[in-house]
């Protein structure tokens, strides 16, 4: 990454693990009181890390959907507790196998790397991956869910598969990138987004639905959590919160 990718972060980030999840929206609105948190200057840059619920999470455009009230009935029959967040694209989904990454930083102007940020975390995120053993990299690919252009796949012998999906809220004076890697039991996740896809009428290729685990046998989401850490402290010093 250049110097200028690297001056995107603070130099001094307080890593926060949130060892419970809080519940499908209540997850969401923490990260968001946060963000008021770190851009009040009552908390630091700041990285966020949990295990979420089953929760599938539908981007505003999902509720202006006819099926928009079928398809949270079928993440619940699913298992999946269904949210709206007020980042982000289409309807994604994760559960205890995933690792939720929140970064939050007070920034003046906000919104001047805002397009910038997902080319440097898509990178940071390809990085820490590489690091296990996965064919990583970066791009939107055919008929995923939730598209992106920076998007984190994997390659496998069946073909690529999403693991990273990334969204970002900006205020006035901070920001807030949350990014989502599926890294275990890919299959719930599948199934769910199959059921809600087709509730709401949007097409996808479910086979662009998978895991870390899927690409590389035996990859944890603790041995994830590590090697984002290890990626995030070349570029900056991490800070464990007691």
């Amino acid at each position: 990454m250049s110097s200028n990718e690297r001056a995107l972060l603070a130099p001094v980030l307080s890593v926060h693990r949130q060892t419970q999840s809080l519940g499908a929206g209540a997850d969401l609105n923490r990260g968001l009181d946060l963000l008021a948190e770190v851009r009040d200057g009552k908390r630091p840059a700041m990285l966020r890390l949990y295990r979420p619920e089953p929760t599938v999470a539908f981007g505003q455009r999902d509720t202006r959907l006819p099926g928009f009230a079928a398809a949270t009935l079928a993440s619940t029959a699913r298992g999946f507790v269904p949210a709206v967040r007020r980042a982000g694209g289409r309807a994604a989904a994760y559960h205890q196998g995933t690792l939720v990454v929140d970064h939050i930083q007070p920034e003046a102007d906000a919104i001047a790397d805002a397009k910038p940020r997902f080319g440097f975390f898509g990178e940071l995120f390809t990085e820490a991956l590489r690091s296990l053993g996965v064919d990583a990299g970066v791009g939107e690919i055919p008929g995923e869910y939730c598209p992106g252009e920076y998007s984190v796949f994997g390659r496998g012998a069946t073909g690529a598969v999403k693991l990273v999906g990334t969204a970002q809220r900006v205020v006035s004076g901070a920001w807030l990138f949350s990014s989502v890697i599926v890294v275990e039991n890919s299959a719930p996740i599948r199934e769910v987004l199959v059921d809600t896809y087709s509730a709401l009428g949007l097409d996808w290729d479910p086979r662009t639905a998978g895991a870390a685990e899927d690409l590389v046998p035996g990859v944890t989401v603790d041995a994830v959590e590590a090697a984002v850490l290890a990626a995030y402290a070349q570029h900056a010093e991490l800070l464990t919160e007691p």
